[in-house]
């Protein structure tokens, strides 16, 4: 995703990163090895979005923070996943580092999201 094109809206931000991801994967051939890692990637990268969509309409803080707990770990979950999808075409290795960076950024914002959320907790009590 282009700098200049970022998301701020993460329900969508993440829907648009997963759909970009399905859209790469149905570029590949289909054998044993990438039939695994692209359902392994398509399912992670599916789920950051889904859990973000369920942590928003959370019934306390302490479900708001699970929910974006699962979602980051999706994330790195994703991130693993096109680690291998490297592996597996190195010769695409240009078109997969942009979703790795955006892993990357949603992993972090994510993690603010988190410790932001437990601070914010503390004071509640």
């Amino acid at each position: 995703m282009p700098e200049t094109a970022k998301i701020f809206n993460l329900e969508e931000r993440t829907a648009v990163f997963a759909e970009n991801v399905i859209t790469f994967c149905h570029t590949l051939k289909i054998d044993a090895v990438n039939q695994r890692i692209i359902s392994q990637v398509v399912g992670a990268v599916g789920s950051i979005g889904a859990n973000y969509c369920e942590a928003t309409e959370a019934e306390s803080k302490k479900d708001f923070i699970h929910k974006v707990t699962i979602a980051k770990k999706e994330i790195k979950e994703t991130g693993h996943w096109l680690r291998l999808l490297i592996a597996a075409h190195p010769e695409r290795k240009k078109e997969i580092v942009p979703f790795q960076k955006e892993a990357h950024e949603l992993l972090l914002i994510f993690s603010k999201i988190i410790r932001s959320s437990k601070s914010n907790r503390a004071i509640d009590n």
